[in-house]
């Protein structure tokens, strides 16, 4: 079968073979026919190194297809089920699923070392233990959410990561008040959902912030009152806010910079909430007195934070509801060979999200 393959971190091109074969199918498991599959930044993210990653591996995490095989065990799917993937599903035994964070939920993460493909060359991992830019793919029974039949694949696909990870940000997370005043910092297509999330929590103001002129309109049709670029955030807190800064501020970039500007940015008293995964050595720092005196709530959101299955059913609701537009976030499309492209459409902010069908 046919599949995108990163042969070494750093590389900034993936390699489509048509000598991969899926491995790991057995009790447990389900093989599913990838049909679409978004480019998240996470997938760039393990290429270059900054998110770990075991190579040679196959990028993707956030995909939809149909089930074609089922290992013994597997309860609750049949073979031709439209599935979505979640790439991290909740096992339901782990302290953090005991206590109701199933989003912190590592067990299938640890997966993540254990190949999911061959080639005649050697194993090749399937990047968060999924690796969905191919044609087919071996996962967890959990990693298979199944989709009602009015959900096409491409958007069921963004739901299993960018659309979740954002309005669940704003609205599990932060619980974004209605009335308040939001900066987005980084509008691709997490931060566009986190920007649909305030204005479905009743935001009154929504300031996108990005360098990237075609993202800061797409922002203003998704909801944002206005978008500014990064170096007139600053008068825009000044207008918006007199200066006291602003309630809410997601950081949806992933850098220590962006993260400072934020935690600048917010009101005392107000809430931070760090959204982009970034570096293990990049360090956010704040000062003591700071933390002590302005008592600004800093708060990772990791998968958008919840329950993700009540998440992906709840952005089905508001989708089906007009109240989030999910077709619009998908700005390119195109097929496998031409995965390269929609690599440099990401690298260089052109796309929200390209989707790539399989």
């Amino acid at each position: 079968m046919r599949a995108a393959v990163l042969h070494e971190i750093g590389q900034d091109k993936l390699e489509v073979l048509d000598d991969v074969e899926t491995v790991g199918f057995g009790p447990g498991k389900v093989k599913l026919r990838i049909r679409a599959t978004g480019l998240c930044h996470s997938d760039i993210s393990a290429m270059n190194g900054v998110l770990p990653q075991p190579a040679p591996f196959v990028p993707g995490h956030e995909g939809a297809g149909e089930v074609i095989d089922i290992g013994d065990g597997v309860t609750g799917l049949s073979q031709g089920d439209r599935v979505l993937v979640c790439w991290l599903p909740a096992c339901g035994a782990c302290a953090s699923c005991k206590r109701g964070q199933s989003h912190l939920c590592l067990t299938s993460l640890m997966n993540s070392g254990v190949p999911n493909f061959k080639r005649p060359g050697g194993e090749v991992f399937g990047f968060a233990g999924t690796g969905t830019f191919a044609e087919e793919v071996v996962v967890g029974a959990g990693c298979a959410v199944p989709i009602p039949d009015d959900v096409p694949f491409e958007i069921a696909a963004l739901i299993g990561c960018g659309v979740t990870t954002g309005l669940g940000a704003a609205i599990n997370t932060a619980q974004v008040e209605a009335g308040s005043s939001v900066a987005v910092i980084g509008c691709g297509g997490v931060g566009i959902s986190a920007i649909q999330g305030a204005r479905v929590q009743g935001a009154a103001q929504i300031v996108a912030v990005d360098p990237v002129a075609s993202r800061r309109e797409a922002a203003l049709r998704f909801g944002a009152t206005e978008a500014v670029s990064p170096d007139e955030l600053g008068d825009a807190k000044q207008r918006i806010t007199a200066g006291e800064g602003f309630d809410y501020v997601f950081e949806v970039v992933g850098k220590a910079a962006t993260a400072r500007t934020a935690y600048e940015t917010t009101r005392r008293g107000g809430t931070l909430c760090i959204v982009g995964a970034g570096a293990m050595d990049d360090l956010f720092q704040v000062n003591m007195f700071e933390l002590f005196f302005d008592e600004k709530r800093i708060l990772p959101s990791m998968y958008g934070g919840g329950d993700v299955l009540r998440s992906y059913e709840r952005a089905i609701a508001l989708w089906r509801a007009g109240r989030i537009d999910l077709e619009g976030l998908i700005t390119h499309r195109v097929r496998l060979d031409s995965i390269n492209d929609a690599l440099d459409q990401m690298r260089t902010g052109e796309a929200l999200r390209t989707c790539i069908e399989i």
